[in-house]
């Protein structure tokens, strides 16, 4: 295990300075002076993404010591709804299938905005139920308004609140209701930037932990596992990642299959959020992109594909890759996995090999998955001249969104 396995605060440089030393691109940026980085507008962006092992394990050792009391809340459940919304209803995606099957009961990802247009109506029906709700500040209207309605409409839901932010409506609204248990992640969670990178893996982490709360031992050691492969590829890959975000592409699509699904909906998010637009992305199963999007895969397109080291479920992969290169569809491709067939890649295409991946398990590699679309789309951000801390420059998009009406149905 790497030095990670014995935590280090984000506050500690050193943690910083081991990704600079190895990799030129993050040695260049942390490099500069600090209010030359503000004013560019990569200071937060960068470190949290690159905060991400260390936050991690502190967010392992948290959920672990709070096994005994999240037991009680989900011993008995039988269904899970993991909300959120935007990244936090991607975060859900992310854990939805590997809870449901370590839990043994049905679970499902609604959106925060399908809760407050059609309540009740939107989960499944069995009770006694669990909603599991994720959101960074806690502050968007979907977020109190969805926790809301269910509590009014569906009494026989417990609730479990996730978030990275003590101040947030979320938090605090709920904070002595008995009816809710909130988590709280650390504040260095709390991404400053508009664009969610750490708070996005860190949620997934912690709900993630709702599988493995009869043995914690073996959820915090999956965690360092994690943290350790981050680590790997932030000071390994970065440098390529950051070439690869600088070519001469203007679409692009995130390949994945199960749960890595949700890291691939996320990158795609990131590259859409963190360039404004100028680079349209989309994201699709590998079997998916057969039945019409294919034809979205034009010679401007980058093809970002997080390959399954489950040998049915890479099989399905590998044949759509290798139809790609068939038809000569992309500009080129990135893949990343472990042992990656030497045919897959063409001239011009970036393999990520990983060692290590396949032992880790396919339910688990999201939050890796998702480092490289938040370096992609760091990266093509500033090619763009935009500043991935705040990328919206018109004001579009927030950092929470904005208020805006709730309507309630008729009585």
């Amino acid at each position: 295990m790497s030095n990670l396995s014995a935590p280090k605060g984000v506050d500690d440089p050193s943690w910083l300075a081991e990704i600079a030393h190895k990799q030129a691109e993050a040695a260049d940026l942390l490099g500069r002076p600090e209010d030359e980085q503000q004013e560019s507008g990569y200071f937060h962006t960068l470190r949290e993404i690159l905060q991400q092992p260390a936050t991690w394990l502190a967010t392992g050792d948290h959920l672990a010591s709070m096994s005994g009391e999240l037991l009680e809340i989900v011993d008995g459940a039988a269904t899970l709804v993991l909300t959120g919304s935007g990244s936090s209803e991607y975060a859900g995606d992310c854990v939805r299938l590997p809870l449901q099957n370590r839990l043994k009961i049905f679970a499902q990802t609604v959106g925060g905005g399908m809760l407050l247009t059609h309540g009740g109506r939107a989960i499944a029906p069995s009770r006694p139920g669990l909603m599991v709700s994720l959101a960074r500040s806690g502050d968007s209207p979907e977020s109190v308004g969805a926790i809301s309605i269910v509590l009014e409409t569906e009494p026989g839901f417990r609730h479990l609140v996730i978030t990275c932010n003590a101040q947030g409506r979320l938090a605090t609204t709920y904070r002595d209701d008995p009816r809710v248990k909130v988590v709280l992640l650390a504040e260095q969670t709390n991404d400053r930037s508009l664009v969610m990178t750490s708070s996005f893996t860190n949620m997934v982490l912690a709900a993630s932990s709702l599988g493995s709360l009869r043995a914690p031992d073996q959820y915090i050691a999956l965690v360092q596992g994690l943290a350790q492969k981050a680590d790997e590829l932030l000071t390994t890959h970065l440098d390529t990642l950051a070439a690869v975000a600088r070519q001469d592409f203007h679409r692009a699509v995130f390949l994945a299959s199960g749960p890595r699904l949700g890291a691939a909906r996320e990158s795609a998010l990131k590259m859409v959020e963190m360039t404004a637009g100028k680079v349209s992305a989309m994201s699709e199963t590998c079997l998916g992109l057969r039945h019409g999007l294919m034809s979205a895969v034009h010679s401007d397109t980058l093809i970002v594909c997080f390959l399954s080291s489950q040998p049915l479920v890479r099989a399905y992969e590998c044949d759509l890759i290798r139809e790609l290169n068939e038809k000569q569809l992309g500009m080129a491709k990135v893949i990343f996995g472990e042992g990656i067939p030497p045919d897959l890649a063409n001239d011009g295409d970036v393999t990520i090999d990983c060692s290590g991946l396949a032992a880790l398990g396919d339910d688990n590699m999201p939050v890796l998955d998702v480092i490289l679309g938040q370096l992609l789309g760091l990266f093509r951000s500033m090619k763009e001249g935009l500043q991935p801390d705040s990328p919206s420059s018109d004001g579009v998009i927030n950092r929470v969104v904005q208020e805006f009406r709730l309507h309630r149905a008729a009585e």
